[in-house]
């Protein structure tokens, strides 16, 4: 299998080096380049195609959020495992709506941040459990807990153009040819509308468009 090629984007080196020390040494696990802000981490992704960025959320020039926005939508394939801090709640729910596929506390140890890693790269999601609970007792509250509206899940310009070509009952390949991208490009896209809105098949997809009026 092979390696599992990271970028690391942090506007601090000391924690950067930190990373990089609990990483580097494990088998299957590649550091291929380091950012010091959302910016360089966007370039880098441009330039070395990692498998997967841990991103910080707060950086100077372009912050984490804005950052993962950009990658997911450039580079829909490149996962995102999101830095942050106890007190950076609310940024974390703004990471997830951007497309990472989880977070880890920087206070996190290496086999947290191993296991994070392993399964954000198997397709799942991954939440350290620090910084969880606060972000929980929203949901025991039925008026903050609206799963899956519009304002909850942030679709890309294009991947809503995915979606209306999915409505149209365009194939994949059809899809690729009006959008002038590749087979496997589209499919990530469709990978992630589907893990965005909840949907399990298509016909959610086209659902859920037309319940949140996307298609105007």
């Amino acid at each position: 299998m092979a390696n599992v090629r990271i970028t690391i984007a942090d506007d601090h080196e000391i924690v950067r080096d930190g990373i990089r020390l609990l990483l580097e040494d494990e088998p299957g696990f590649e550091i291929i380049s380091e950012a010091e802000n959302g910016k360089e981490a966007c370039e880098a992704c441009g330039k070395y195609n990692p498998d997967l960025v841990i991103m910080d959320i707060t950086m100077p020039k372009m912050d984490g959020i804005e950052a993962t926005k950009k990658i997911k939508k450039e580079y829909p394939d490149i996962k995102v495992l999101a830095l942050t801090m106890l007190s950076e709640d609310q940024h974390i729910r703004k990471m997830i709506k951007a497309g990472a596929s989880g977070y880890i506390l920087k206070s996190a140890g290496r086999d947290e941040l191993i296991k994070a890693v392993n399964q954000i790269m198997e397709g799942q999601h991954y939440f350290s459990d620090g910084a969880t609970q606060s972000i929980l007792m929203e949901l025991v509250n039925p008026d903050l807990s609206k799963k899956n509206q519009p304002e909850d899940v942030h679709i890309t310009e294009r991947e809503q153009e995915v979606l209306k070509l999915i409505v149209n009952e365009y194939t994949n390949q059809e899809i690729a040819d009006e959008l002038f991208v590749s087979v496997r490009t589209v499919d990530a896209h469709r990978r992630n509308l589907l893990q965005k809105t909840g949907s399990k098949n298509t016909a959610g997809l086209v659902k859920y468009a037309l319940k949140n009026n996307l298609l105007d």
